[in-house]
């Protein structure tokens, strides 16, 4: 299973979320010094979640960091993360 879809299946029974983006940025990467050289390294994610609500965002990043522990100690390198309650402004 590749890693983007260990992360959304995840993410998905854990913040059961309204909108779940994935985006695997790892070709910007290649080449890098730090850069494992995967093509699964380097991540962003968009998630709206009822789960956020009421949560700061160090909080809600913590959520998602704890769900994806696993990926973040093994070959995933970078993860940019955008983290919204349902009717926050999408930036």
């Amino acid at each position: 299973m590749s890693a983007e879809a260990r992360m959304r299946e995840k993410l998905m029974v854990g913040l059961t979320p309204s909108r779940l983006d994935i985006i695997n940025e790892s070709e910007m990467h290649a080449g890098h010094r730090s850069s494992p050289g995967t093509g699964e390294s380097h991540f962003r994610i968009l998630i709206i979640s009822d789960a956020f609500s009421g949560k700061s965002r160090v909080d809600r990043h913590r959520m998602v960091n704890e769900l994806l522990a696993d990926e973040l100690q093994g070959r995933i390198h970078a993860l940019a993360l955008n983290t919204y309650a349902p009717g926050e402004s999408v930036a």
